[in-house]
């Protein structure tokens, strides 16, 4: 995990001030590390710039762990993105029942214009889907799995 006091100094989530020295968002239990899992991946799959920002806002407002939430959102990089997007546009695809449009991504502000009108309300709407899905995923699997390894230890001091 990244150092807290990297997170502390860094220049974006100044903003912050000192709500973000609050000992409870760099603590590692099973609620703060399942809040953050789950802000980690709902703002991973919202396709915006300055998404660390908005998971570190997420994670001040639900008391989740701060770094584990900032770090989640590196799910979708720059190697990982394109898959994950299209992944998202595919589902929004699929609930809308529209018919999958073909494109070829361009580097420039038209073509983000352009598509925002084709392929735009299907890839947000599958974004948001995914969002919401994932990180309810997230959160109730870390839930079962912090229990489950607390019931593993359990048993076996009791064994010994």
């Amino acid at each position: 995990m990244p150092d807290h006091q990297t997170i502390k100094e860094n220049k974006y989530l100044k903003i912050f001030g000192p709500l973000i020295h609050n000992a409870n968002l760099w603590h590692l239990n099973r609620r703060s590390v399942a809040k953050a899992f789950a802000v980690g991946l709902f703002c991973a799959f919202i396709p915006i710039p300055f998404q660390m920002v908005l998971a570190a806002g997420i994670a001040i407002i639900v008391q989740a762990n701060l770094p584990l939430s900032v770090a989640l959102v590196w799910i979708t990089n720059p190697i990982t993105m394109p898959f994950i997007f299209y992944f998202c546009y595919v589902v929004g695809v699929w609930v809308l029942g529209e018919e999958e449009q073909h494109f070829a991504f361009e580097a420039s502000w038209d073509w983000v214009v352009d598509s925002l009108s084709t392929i735009g309300p299907a890839f947000l709407l599958g974004c948001a889907i995914c969002a919401v899905v994932f990180g309810i995923i997230a959160y109730f699997s870390i839930r079962l799995l912090w229990r489950y390894s607390v019931a593993r230890d359990w048993k076996k001091r009791q064994l010994r």
